[in-house]
């Protein structure tokens, strides 16, 4: 496995991060401790998860999943870069009561002390706002924040599904407190999606930010989706269904298939090695619901893309153009 430095931290981190979103939704306890038992073997040591996963009825369940294998023991806790984040609704009331969500200090504190229950640890290592909060000033945020710091609670502070300016803005407003800011941002970024090209990874890369690509298949669609379709009758759901039936992101799709089978490369592989190649980015999350898929994942790390291919899958799916030329139109 690959490693290398988280932003300006001097974590070190895997090129891939472990994703637990399906863990208790999609995948149960015993398949989700053995998935992270094999990342663990195989060098992968970048968790990522959120208080919120498990969702509606069970939010929580995963971080107590994860919480769970801990427990286990075996220096597990140790040999793991623990990331997790903060701003949906926990409460079990609904509708919620006020100040139960978002990123004022009092949600924070709150959220930071239920979140260690649950992992069963008492730091972690990267704690990331989830959303940006229009109606908390980051003054506020960094108040609580350098409060968690200073109990030890967590060490760094990460963002996710943040634009350009409001990473300058938190930034800025750390800087004014003497602080290291955010270390990382974890946004859509993938092939058929490269809008972060424009101004989020640019912002990243200037305040050295750490980049996490999430959703790096795109919801499947590039992860061979119509070759599935036409070998097992598949049926496709959700945003790569979306996509399907819009023609011309169809014709795109079936050309990606076409050019990886005429090189005989697996598209789900191929759009994560595509990613390491990318400037800025730490390493995509993948989101295994089995060992299997987390095997397929892992040979990623290990493809070398030529410059052909490279080349071909940038006129495929071209991305915005130069920042700030892009914003010319």
């Amino acid at each position: 496995m690959e490693y290398t430095q988280l932003g300006r931290t001097g974590l070190k981190v895997s090129r891939l991060v472990l994703g637990t979103m399906n863990f208790g939704p999609q995948t149960d306890e015993p398949d989700s401790h053995a998935i992270m038992d094999a990342a663990l073997d195989a060098g992968l040591n970048f968790f990522d998860t959120a208080n919120v996963y498990g969702w509606g009825e069970n939010k929580g369940r995963t971080e107590t999943i994860i919480g769970n294998w801990f427990a286990k023991g075996g220096g597990r806790r140790d040999k793991v870069v623990l990331a997790t984040k903060v701003y949906g609704n926990m409460a079990a009331e609904n509708p919620a009561w006020p100040n139960h969500d978002k990123l004022s200090a009092v949600n924070i504190r709150r959220a930071v002390d239920a979140s260690l229950k649950r992992l069963q640890t008492d730091y972690i290592d990267v704690y990331q706002f989830h959303h940006i909060d229009r109606n908390t000033p980051f003054e506020e945020i960094w108040q609580a924040i350098d409060v968690l710091i200073t109990q030890g609670k967590i060490l760094y502070a990460g963002s996710s599904n943040f634009p350009g300016y409001k990473i300058a803005q938190a930034n800025e407003a750390a800087a004014r407190r003497g602080m290291v800011g955010l270390v990382s941002e974890q946004c859509l970024y993938n092939l058929a999606e490269r809008r972060a090209e424009m101004e989020v990874i640019p912002a990243a890369i200037d305040y050295g930010l750490g980049v996490i690509p999430w959703s790096p298949l795109h919801g499947g669609l590039l992860g061979g989706v119509i070759r599935k379709q036409e070998e097992g009758g598949r049926r496709t759901s959700g945003r790569a269904a979306d996509a399907l039936a819009d023609s011309a992101t169809r014709e795109r799709v079936q050309a990606y298939e076409d050019l990886l089978a005429k090189h005989g490369l697996e598209p789900g592989e191929v759009a994560l090695a595509w990613l390491l190649t990318r400037p800025g980015v730490t390493g995509p999350i993948v989101g295994p619901r089995t060992v299997a898929q987390l095997e397929s994942a892992l040979r990623a790390v290990e493809l070398k893309l030529s410059d052909e291919v490279l080349a071909s899958l940038d006129e495929i799916f071209p991305g915005p153009g130069p920042s700030p030329e892009a914003f010319a139109w």
